[in-house]
């Protein structure tokens, strides 16, 4: 994909629930780390290699009450790596970039 959203992709990301509710939690209190599913899990589990799949991580995500504040965390930090909000990286370098369009508005 090249740097440059497409209008088809942005607008379906602004479509997309997850990144509905990351941009409800944008300015969340830091506080709702402490509420996450996966505080007491094993962290790499949720920073799989390459080799690695994801799909356990993301399963306790789509359960974790504060996934929509942990996705807005992430696509404030920027592309990091991992698992955050129920998304994996290639998920949120698309989002990363409708979400900073979308500061202000």
């Amino acid at each position: 994909m090249s740097t440059t959203l497409t209008g088809e992709v942005s607008r379906r990301i602004r479509r997309d629930r997850r990144f509905r509710a990351a941009l409800e939690q944008r300015y969340a209190s830091p506080a709702w780390r402490a509420s996450g599913l996966c505080l007491p899990l094993d962290p790499e589990m949720f920073f799989p290699n390459a080799a690695d799949d994801p799909a356990p991580a993301l399963m306790i995500c789509q359960n974790c009450p504060v996934r929509a504040a942990c996705l807005a965390a992430a696509l404030d930090a920027g592309d990091c790596d991992g698992v955050w909000g129920a998304t994996t990286p290639d998920e949120r370098r698309p989002m990363r970039q409708v979400w900073v369009s979308a500061r202000g508005h």
